[in-house]
């Protein structure tokens, strides 16, 4: 894969002991191209610490296949249930651990930072986040389950997060926004 000086590539993590997601964007100037979209179903290993080698493994195939300069992770959530909550800190930590193995910086997002970023609500439900990600991403498919599109999610949170959203101008919405930035839906 041929690179431009200026290109970044951002993997996004949505990391899960069940289901993983993951979300790789090309983000070129102003404009954010989709590389891949997909999840890791962990479901039929019946052991914890297999699921973790088997996330860890994962997160190093899709660094050394795609070789992004930055992961972009959602952060954990404070939850009644103790168990699953240490459960998702530990798969959130080897994905971490196999970008640091790898020498990439990652960021972590709260789930409401992330929603906030490509809605401008933090509140926005997971489908309302998928929608304005086909919008903004130009989509074709239309994944299996939202863990996916929470991992591209992140990723793009991370690219707005850089700085290229800021422009010095407060605006009132989306319409807003995307009347003043068209370049943002692929039409500048």
């Amino acid at each position: 894969m041929t690179r431009l000086p200026s290109e970044k590539i951002i993997l996004g993590i949505d990391p899960g002991t069940t289901v993983m997601g993951f979300g790789i964007i090309r983000v070129e100037g102003n404009k954010i191209e989709l590389v891949v979209l997909g999840i890791l179903k962990l479901n039929k290993y019946e052991d914890h610490a297999l699921r973790l080698k088997v996330i860890f493994e994962k997160t190093l195939s899709l660094i050394e296949q795609y070789k992004p300069d930055e992961l972009a992770i959602e952060a954990q959530f404070f939850g009644k249930n103790v168990q699953s909550m240490l459960k998702l800190g530990r798969a959130q930590g080897v994905a971490i651990a196999a970008a640091l193995h790898r020498t990439i910086p990652y960021f972590e997002y709260s789930p409401r930072k992330i929603k906030q970023s490509i809605t401008g609500k933090g509140s926005a439900s997971k489908e309302q986040v998928a929608a304005m990600l086909h919008r903004l991403l130009t989509l074709r498919e239309t994944p299996e389950t939202l863990d996916a599109t929470d991992a591209l999610a992140a990723a793009v949170c991370h690219h707005f997060q850089k700085g290229r959203v800021e422009t010095g101008k407060k605006f009132t919405g989306w319409k807003s926004f995307l009347s003043e930035n068209p370049e943002r839906l692929g039409r500048g």
